[in-house]
């Protein structure tokens, strides 16, 4: 089943996919410009999903969000259902404070996996039912009902993700909004600024003050995260595009292809050429 909504005001889209038999996205090419973020809700057994590339378990009764610049594909597709909405139909920057989810869902710049306990598995599967329902009645309402359940879905799904992977609920405050909006701001710059530095200024801390907030909440260094985003930018280039060890370097500012190629290579075991090659080979 797909159901496809276009908000004829704003021109956004909302999409609900459930038990379909092909689901995917291939953001380099054919979903260049169908920016849709993603919220996947596993309900059948463990399967894989191969995310910009790389295979990864996607363990049973766990949520998976993706970001409108992933490119992925599932196993069994036919267990899975899936949100998907576009900036034009709900603005999670914009309404923010409404959500929470900026920086900790969405625009981290990596996978993780959110798993369902029972009591959330309830409100899922009312939630599922409530879209289904929503978005087959065609009324003057109907578009507000359906941004509230999508609010409704965001929330529940951020509350999940704070309960299991955040160590302290006490700490749910300012300390890990300053976090999101580390993440936010290298999820926008990490093409051109590479340091701790330009991110520490930003946000009106010193470089330390950030390191010990993210040690706080079992993070990586910012400096870890800031590389880590530059690391997975550089392969969806190599993987999805024809674009030249060179081209990258520049693309994600480097002024060095050599200096490019030594921190690839420290960060992946590969070369930029090497690592082509071997996924052209797989």
């Amino acid at each position: 089943m797909k159901l496809f909504l276009t908000d004829p005001n704003s021109g956004g889209h909302l999409l609900l996919l459930s038990e379909e038999q092909y689901f995917d996205r291939l953001f380099y090419s054919r979903d260049r410009d169908n920016k849709y973020f993603t919220i996947v809700w596993n309900r059948g057994g463990q399967q894989v999903v191969t995310i910009d590339g790389e295979e990864i378990d996607f363990p049973s009764q766990t949520i998976l969000p993706l970001m409108f610049n992933q490119s992925f594909f599932f196993e069994q597709t036919s267990d899975l259902v899936a949100w998907q909405f576009n900036r034009e139909f709900y603005c999670i920057i914009d309404h923010d404070s409404e959500v929470s989810c900026v920086g900790f869902l969405f625009g981290i710049g990596r996978n993780f996996f959110i798993n369902v306990n029972e009591a959330a598995h309830q409100k899922m599967l009312l939630l599922h039912n409530m879209f289904i329902s929503e978005m087959n009645t065609s009324d003057n309402v109907q578009n507000d009902m359906l941004v509230m359940l999508l609010k409704r879905l965001i929330i529940t799904v951020t509350q999940l993700a704070k309960s299991e992977y955040l160590p302290d609920p006490k700490l749910h405050n300012d300390r890990f909004h300053i976090i999101r909006k580390f993440n936010l701001l290298v999820e926008g710059n990490f093409h051109n600024e590479h340091s701790v530095n330009f991110y520490a200024r930003q946000l009106n801390r010193s470089p330390k003050t950030l390191s010990n907030l993210f040690a706080i909440f079992n993070q990586k260094t910012p400096i870890q995260i800031i590389q880590e985003r530059i690391i997975i930018e550089a392969k969806r280039l190599l993987y999805y595009t024809d674009k030249s060890a060179k081209e990258i370097t520049y693309e994600l500012g480097f002024e060095d292809p050599a200096y490019f190629c030594n921190f690839f290579k420290k960060h992946t075991s590969y070369s930029p050429i090497g690592f082509r090659n071997r996924k052209s080979i797989a």
